[in-house]
């Protein structure tokens, strides 16, 4: 059974470059999860709004205008490894987002070995399907982590579960209040206009998180070989339980 941090990091292909989390089910917890653990030098930040940081991550935070954010953290990061940056929003408990020239500027200058961030939002649901505007994913991504909750298995189609439910009927061939099945999760993985949308060249690797569970095991490893046999976007699909010591759950591959 693979196990570790290494391996979690590797399953995820998270060691280096520009990583960004799309979908829902657990984007924020995975890239905090992957940061922590990683032992380089990491950068943590977001392409849309994001809830502030938590108290207890093991980073510096730098704050500041678009103007100011670039030399802040590139001074930050000459002194510390880890670094969570953003801007101010004038939404109350959050940040705002950074462009994409802002990135691209302290991905070139800051020195980090990864970038981590988050670049869609789903309202805490546990599962989404993108609109025309969505992710957020900046030009020279490397990878994208793209996210759904093992806890939608069995559960009816309703804005309870899922962010912007009209469009995931249409994606999965389903209708509100129908059951989610592994081939309605798979399709929203592997179809052009799921959660994989917008990935340009980056490299995608699903996240099936939440499996806490031999029955969510056994309904997610069915969920993967059928999003690996409808499309050759990916070449494996990783398990995981984030809140477990041992997040690494199982790694299904073509």
């Amino acid at each position: 059974m693979l196990a570790g941090n290494e391996s979690l990091l590797d399953a995820l292909c998270a060691h280096r470059g520009l990583v960004c989390f799309v979908g829902a089910g657990g984007k924020k917890t995975t890239m905090y999860r992957l940061a922590a653990i990683h032992p380089g030098r990491v950068g943590i930040t977001a392409t849309v709004h994001i809830p502030t940081f938590p108290e207890n991550m093991d980073a510096v935070r730098v704050i500041a205008p678009e103007r100011a954010l670039t030399g802040a953290v590139i001074d930050a990061a000459s002194k510390d490894k880890k670094i969570a940056f953003g801007h101010p929003s004038e939404k109350r408990g959050r940040f705002a987002g950074l462009s994409p020239s802002v990135l691209a500027q302290i991905r070139t200058k800051a020195g980090f070995d990864v970038i981590m961030v988050k670049a869609d939002g789903a309202r805490m649901r546990w599962l989404k399907a993108p609109n025309d505007i969505e992710p957020q994913i900046p030009d020279g991504t490397d990878t994208v982590i793209a996210v759904v909750s093992a806890r939608a298995f069995g559960e009816p189609l309703s804005e309870r579960i899922a962010h912007r439910v009209e469009l995931v009927e249409k994606i999965c061939g389903m209708r509100r209040g129908e059951r989610m099945e592994p081939r309605h999760i798979a399709r929203l993985l592997a179809d052009a206009h799921g959660i994989c949308r917008g990935s340009g060249a980056a490299r995608v690797i699903p996240l099936i998180n939440m499996v806490d569970d031999e029955t969510r095991q056994t309904l997610a490893t069915e969920t993967a070989m059928i999003a690996l046999q409808a499309t050759d976007r990916f070449d494996r699909v990783v398990l995981a339980s984030m809140h477990r010591d041992d997040a690494l759950v199982d790694l299904i591959e073509r």
